[in-house]
């Protein structure tokens, strides 16, 4: 029986050679002079033996033709990375005898002298293919890509749950042969399946919220205008090409977390430029005021605290890529962004805006300074919306005051508004323009929708106003509804709306509801002490209150209104 059975075996691997040989032929992997590519032998004609022997085989199986790399290698590695990879093993040690540079194609055991190859190159060239000994910037393979890795990630399908098209290895590791079959494939790069719309990223990686995602959606093309953001690409949308508009599997520059681009932000600018997406966001950025995400390179990380320690702004900070939704109304629950809420705990999906913000405006130790010199200091914006406060913009909470009779409709003594609402692209549809929603860049700083002059002396105008008029009605401002000398300080005095109001709030820890009620912290480089030492704004009741303080050289001592 055993001769029998030893010339069944030899007959299967035949086969399977035969079989294997027929799909190969036709590839890349094809590196005889009758290989398609331009890595091919000068003169042999072999097909299946730059891989394969039918004897003295490498102790690494498969009859391999080929002796291991003794390199060391750089796995992969990132700081949200639950699998810690080592050392290549399995079929991904086969594949860098070529794909790391080190060995000579044309090396092959039991052959001496090796095999030349076309055009000079001895070993792997340069390129995408040439994988060399630093993996950090590939894909990590030869994991074990168990349950408890999936569990302990929250993002990944569990083992045996995703196609069978993609193979783990007999150790149920993760290997290059799970994304690429080295015989034969219909798909771009020896693929085991066609990955238009990230269907093999997507096999294995659940992003929260990535089948709501325009990422994954948007059916917009490329505008023909440099540069191409798919330049490499067969696929010309946006949801063709899906996770690699943004993520590359190999050779990337923007290491941990396989970014096309090493700065962060020029990832996104590929699309968000104008050329693909509607919106150009980077014009908006490049504005006299904006978050300005240039400036900083390589300092955010996805782990970090909610908190900014180290000051920076990046696209990712406020935008989770897997998750944004376009059309968005502004004001929306964020998409899986996280924040800061009112009470200073960290959350991982923020439900407001205003815990986006309150990353860097809130308790960050490296938030903007104030803009304005106030009785009260503070630049702590979480501190300054507090619904404690003796006054504040109703961000958090609706506000105190039940008589306001500037507002215009449809806003009302309940209405919150949002972040958004005043600081927001100057041209952007809210504000009767065509230009994007958010935060990213305006003509007016800081970043404010519409013109709001702070100096002093400045003529009263719709223009000069423009941000407190979209809510308070200029007629009833300027007719004293709220306060019976408002036309007098501001037309007749020239007086700005910040001498006397901090638009955000005023925190109680500073301030009280007698004094700093109606958003009173009055700007010190325009309103002084007056000749007794007192600087003050006494509430005395709805529409009634008085003064003491020198403002435009007139001496205001329990100057009543």
């Amino acid at each position: 029986m055993k001769p029998l059975i030893r010339l069944f075996t030899t007959a299967c691997l035949l086969g399977l050679v035969i079989a294997a040989n027929a799909g190969v032929k036709d590839s890349l992997h094809n590196l005889s002079t009758s290989g398609p590519g331009s890595v091919k032998a000068t003169s042999a004609d072999r097909v299946c033996e730059f891989c394969h022997i039918s004897h003295s085989a490498s102790s690494t199986g498969s009859l391999w033709s080929r002796r291991s790399s003794s390199s060391t290698y750089i796995p992969y590695s990132s700081t949200t990375s639950v699998a810690q990879p080592g050392q290549p093993t399995g079929t991904s040690v086969l594949c860098l005898s070529c794909h790391d540079g080190t060995i000579a194609l044309g090396e092959i055991l039991n052959q001496a002298p090796a095999h030349s190859m076309a055009g000079g190159n001895s070993t792997m060239p340069p390129g995408k293919s040439n994988q060399g000994t630093d993996l950090s910037d590939d894909h990590p393979v030869s994991f074990e890509y168990s349950s408890i890795l999936a569990s302990q990630n929250g993002e990944l399908a569990m083992p045996g749950t995703f196609s069978q098209a993609l193979p783990l290895d007999p150790n149920g590791e993760l290997q290059c042969t799970t994304c690429h079959d080295p015989h034969d494939s219909p798909f771009d790069k020896l693929l085991r399946m066609s990955n238009m719309g990230a269907q093999i990223c997507v096999e294995c990686h659940l992003k929260t919220g990535w089948s709501q995602t325009s990422h994954g959606q948007s059916v917009a093309t490329w505008n023909g205008q440099n540069p191409n953001p798919w330049s490499n690409s067969p696929y010309t949308t946006v949801a063709d090409n899906a996770c690699e508009s943004c993520h590359i599997p190999h050779a990337v520059a923007g290491g941990p977390r396989l970014l096309l681009h090493a700065a962060e932000e020029d990832n996104c600018a590929d699309c968000h430029n104008g050329n693909v997406a509607a919106d150009d966001i980077m014009a908006e950025i490049d504005k006299f005021s904006s978050h300005r995400v240039s400036d900083t390179t390589l300092v955010h990380d996805a782990v970090e605290p909610a908190v900014v320690d180290l000051r920076h702004v990046e696209c990712a900070d406020c935008h989770d890529p897997h998750a944004t939704r376009a059309g968005r109304a502004p004001g929306d629950t964020p998409a899986n962004v996280r924040g800061v809420n009112i009470s200073g705990a960290e959350i991982n999906a923020a439900v407001h805006t205003y815990e986006i913000c309150l990353r860097c405006h809130g308790d960050s130790p490296n938030q903007p300074l104030a803009r304005t010199p106030r009785q009260h200091d503070q630049s702590n914006m979480r501190l300054k919306i507090q619904p404690s406060n003796p006054s504040f913009h109703p961000i958090a909470s609706t506000g105190r005051n039940s008589d306001v009779p500037s507002l215009i409709t449809p806003l009302t003594e309940s209405s919150l508004v949002g972040c958004t609402d005043c600081h927001n692209s100057n041209s952007a549809p809210t504000v009767g323009g065509f230009g994007a929603e958010g935060p990213h860049g305006s003509s007016f700083e800081p970043i404010l929708a519409r013109n709001y002059v702070t100096v002093d002396n400045t003529t009263e105008s719709a223009s000069n106003y423009a941000l407190c008029y979209s809510c308070h009605s200029r007629n009833s401002i300027l007719g004293d509804d709220s306060f019976k000398e408002h036309d007098k300080h501001i037309r007749g005095e020239d007086t700005p709306c910040n001498a006397c109001h901090d638009p955000h709030g005023v925190s109680s820890t500073q301030g009280n509801s007698i004094n700093n009620s109606h958003l009173i912290n009055f700007d010190t480089s325009i309103v002084f002490p007056n000749s007794n030492g007192d600087l003050r704004f006494i509430d005395e009741g709805n529409r009634s209150g008085s003064c003491d303080l020198d403002c435009h050289g007139k001496d205001h001592d329990d100057k009543n209104y």
